[in-house]
């Protein structure tokens, strides 16, 4: 039997079968498109502090005289799997981050209110942020950071024709807002508190919310913090240490602040050299965890401390690239809440070490020990991801926008002007 061909068309229309072609073609076309900019600044930022950090984390529990290699083990686990999750997250659809966002701020304060169980909530030095399950201890508010991002992102999107009418800004963002750090000020995480509600100024900031209404949330935040922080007498005390450090007692609230700041002047400009540090071997009692810069500076000296904030640097203008590059509302105000977070943090955690903060508790993002955070961060980097795909890369039209941003931005202009 002879095989019948199409000829062509006189009218130019595709023949059958050319449409699947031309998808295929498309789909191999995108699978090899080289990534943006902002795309590879974030992923090789994040996971060049997260292999320094375990590089640190190693030096710095390598004194222990029991389990010298326990915690860097257990860190680079949730480095392997902190790092594909990453990538794993960078492919889900933007229009996807923004459905889960009423889902994950409920399921993360679910498990938040964890730590009001008897049985499983974990104290240490009267924080009791953290639960044990089966052995596994977590910290269950650093998974409240991502999930509040995206859920005031959403929902400032679902109002982005009426960020001008005051009560549209404030409900259900501040409300909510406030119960959800209070679950964690009810653990007496004061540190986590305070970013949190840099995370909820952030995302109101980058919404294009106006100064005078964004002022008040502003002005709730410092006094709530303030009040917080003078009903305890411990707080009181590290607060008055970091505004009088000569005045302090450096054999008791001031001990850690103390030797953190002599191991980084041990340091110097070029380190004691890497593992050589002196304040670890018992000195800095949390030398992996809050105070792992203050080993960096030690053994690596002012150079190594230099590299940390480059690539912090680094990070953040790989983010700023996306807020100012995109056009979805949505992105715009995620990617400034996760941006606040992990830079705010950073500064915070530097600053306790320096001794310009009083301590705080604060880790120091893909660096300190503790695979909560370091899952947590990682997971928000592969979110930031997610939306340098959206950003158009050199030689090629820039992307559709998620259905979520046309939907913002399809708004009829008698719509706007009338609620404006």
């Amino acid at each position: 039997m002879t095989q019948t061909s199409h000829p062509p068309r006189a009218d130019n229309t595709p023949s059958p079968g050319s449409g699947r072609g031309l998808a295929a073609r498309v789909s191999l076309g995108r699978l090899f498109t080289p990534p943006s900019t902002e795309f590879i600044l974030i992923a090789s930022t994040a996971t060049l502090l997260t292999l320094f950090g375990l590089v640190m984390v190693f030096s710095a529990t390598s004194a222990d005289p029991v389990t010298p290699f326990d915690a860097a083990m257990k860190q680079g686990v949730f480095a392997l799997i902190g790092i594909p999750l990453m990538l794993l997250v960078s492919r889900l659809p933007v229009k996807f981050l923004g459905r889960i966002a009423w889902p994950a701020l409920i399921a993360a304060t679910a498990l938040q209110l964890l730590i009001f169980v008897p049985g499983l909530r974990v104290s240490s030095d009267g924080n009791t942020n953290w639960i044990k399950i089966a052995g596994f201890q977590m910290q269950p508010s650093e998974f409240l950071k991502l999930a509040l991002v995206l859920w005031i992102a959403f929902v400032l999107l679902r109002k982005q024709a009426r960020l001008g009418i005051w009560h549209h800004v404030f409900i259900p963002v501040v409300p909510i807002s406030i119960l959800v750090i209070g679950t964690v000020i009810g653990g007496h995480d004061l540190g986590t508190a305070m970013v949190l509600v840099l995370i909820v100024l952030g995302c109101l900031f980058f919404s294009g919310v106006k100064l005078r209404l964004f002022i008040l949330p502003l002005l709730a935040g410092i006094v709530g913090v303030l009040f917080y922080a003078l009903s305890s007498e411990n707080r009181m005390t590290r607060i008055l240490s970091a505004l009088n450090p000569s005045a302090c007692d450096i054999t008791d609230e001031c001990y850690q602040p103390a030797h953190a700041v002599w191991g980084m002047a041990n340091g110097g400009v070029f380190g004691v050299g890497l593992g050589n540090s002196q304040e670890k071997y018992g000195w800095l009692p949390a030398a992996a965890n809050d105070y792992i810069f203050a080993i960096v500076g030690e053994e690596l000296g002012l150079i190594g401390c230099l590299l940390v904030l480059a690539l912090f640097g680094a990070f953040s203008v790989g983010a700023f690239h996306i807020i100012r590059k995109t056009d979805d509302p949505f992105i715009r105000v995620a990617t400034g809440g996760i941006v606040v977070w992990v830079i705010g943090q950073a500064l915070i955690n530097i600053g306790v070490v320096l001794r310009v903060f009083p301590v705080m508790g604060v880790p120091l993002p893909f660096m300190s020990q503790g695979g909560t955070a370091l899952l947590s961060v990682l997971m928000a980097c592969g979110v930031l991801l997610a939306f340098a795909r959206t950003m158009p890369v050199p030689g090629q039209a820039a992307p559709r926008r998620s259905g979520a941003g046309r939907a913002a931005a399809g708004r009829r202009p008698a719509e706007r002007g009338r609620v404006a």
